[in-house]
């Protein structure tokens, strides 16, 4: 029962719409016409989203995830644009955490997506890096760097940038706060490294200008505050549905409350 009063309150949440933008269209196209693409954030894999493209397959929508190289933000989104380009008919764009920055800069030379979802995500202004939105002292992020990762260094890395990997002690009591501890510990012992140049290097397009968008925003979150998420999704009248608890991997402990947020997403589609 406490599942399907969430998914009630997300259903609600998610349609009460910022100043400004434009209600749901009353023919919104059926889900077999729009594609779900999901693109994952640092530290992580496409099988964060295995969750939810269950959930989206069971409602006849169709899920794509796509590997995130993160190692520049720029080029990372041009991976994601050369994707969407072999994709016909509309499309949502999805992204956690890095991700978010990712898919903001790829939308902007997508002319098919025709909506944004945040998942605990980065939704940068133009001139911002993810770096600089995690929000106060609160955010485990912001503690210096020998706390937080173990480095190493790469072919043809530019400009001294390294390799970052989450300490294990990090990764299962703040990344993944709210997993069990054996499903953490198989997540940390497959992290892909992130390069410091994705996370540092600011974005040249901020999608959420100009395309409708919304925000998922877990409480739980120690890596991003709420309150950056809230700035952010205020700021591109995202909008946004609250999730109280989790953590920063919730689109892994509660899928089908993500994959609710992304289907009214794909709904406002015509």
């Amino acid at each position: 029962m406490a599942y399907f009063r969430r998914r009630i309150l997300t259903v609600l949440a998610t349609t009460i719409f910022a100043a400004g933008l434009s209600s749901p269209a009353s023919h919104a196209l059926p889900p077999g016409q729009v594609t779900v693409v999901l693109v994952h954030g640092a530290w992580a894999d496409t099988s964060s989203w295995n969750g939810e493209i269950i959930e989206l397959e069971k409602h006849g929508y169709t899920a794509r995830a796509i590997a995130n190289p993160l190692r520049n933000l720029v080029t990372d989104a041009g991976a994601v644009a050369a994707f969407l380009q072999t994709i016909a008919g509309p499309v949502v764009l999805v992204g956690h955490s890095y991700g978010g920055a990712v898919i903001s800069e790829a939308a902007a030379s997508s002319p098919n997506v025709k909506a944004l979802v945040y998942v605990d995500a980065y939704a940068p202004e133009i001139g911002e890096s993810a770096s600089t939105l995690n929000g106060d002292t609160s955010a485990v992020v912001t503690l210096p760097d020998d706390q937080l990762y173990d480095t190493a260094s790469y072919p043809d890395a530019p400009n001294g940038a390294l390799d970052l990997l989450l300490k294990k002690d990090v990764f299962l009591r703040d990344f993944a706060s709210d997993l069990p501890t054996e499903q953490a510990t198989q997540l940390w012992s497959i992290q892909r490294a992130t390069s410091t140049v994705a996370l540092k290097t600011p974005n040249t397009a901020a999608a959420w200008k100009t395309l409708p968008s919304w925000s998922f925003i877990s409480t739980g979150d120690r890596i991003i505050t709420p309150a950056s998420k809230e700035f952010m999704a205020q700021r591109a009248h995202s909008h946004v549905t609250t999730f109280q608890g989790g953590s920063h991997l919730t689109l892994i402990s509660h899928p089908r409350d993500v994959a609710a947020v992304i289907e009214t997403a794909a709904a406002s589609v015509s």
